[in-house]
């Protein structure tokens, strides 16, 4: 939405980090039902080769992306900087799972990016200077 004199707030840009980090939350959440579920063992993992270790690691990352996508919505300065926090650590953590889906991760990695851009560069009040 541009503001007057044709200023870019970057409500856009505020409005794709919030729908990336929910959308990124509930592929998180499934993931980590995956890891509860899944009758596999991982030999070289980060974590040891227990899937229910990576389950609640993803369970806890998917919530943390939901309650910052909220706040991002409500312009919470503090979720701008936890929705940074946490693109991060979902771009981190997708590289974990790079030998066993890489495309999968390839793909986390580019929304952690995007989300982590979108939030530094337009994530701030949206106050127009005068």
């Amino acid at each position: 939405m541009a503001a007057p004199d044709g200023i870019d707030t970057g409500e856009g840009w505020r409005l794709f980090a919030s729908v990336a980090l929910v959308i990124a939350g509930i592929m998180r959440i499934f993931d980590s039902l995956y890891a509860f579920r899944a009758k596999v063992t991982l030999p070289d993992g980060i974590f040891g080769s227990n899937l229910k270790v990576y389950g609640w690691w993803y369970l806890f990352v998917g919530i943390l992306l939901l309650f910052a996508a909220y706040g991002v919505l409500q312009r919470a300065q503090w979720a701008r900087w936890v929705g940074v926090i946490a693109g991060g650590i979902m771009a981190i953590s997708a590289v974990w799972w790079m030998p066993y889906y890489p495309v999968w991760s390839l793909t986390y990695v580019g929304i952690g990016f995007a989300i982590v851009y979108a939030l530094i560069a337009h994530g701030g009040h949206g106050e127009v200077a005068e």
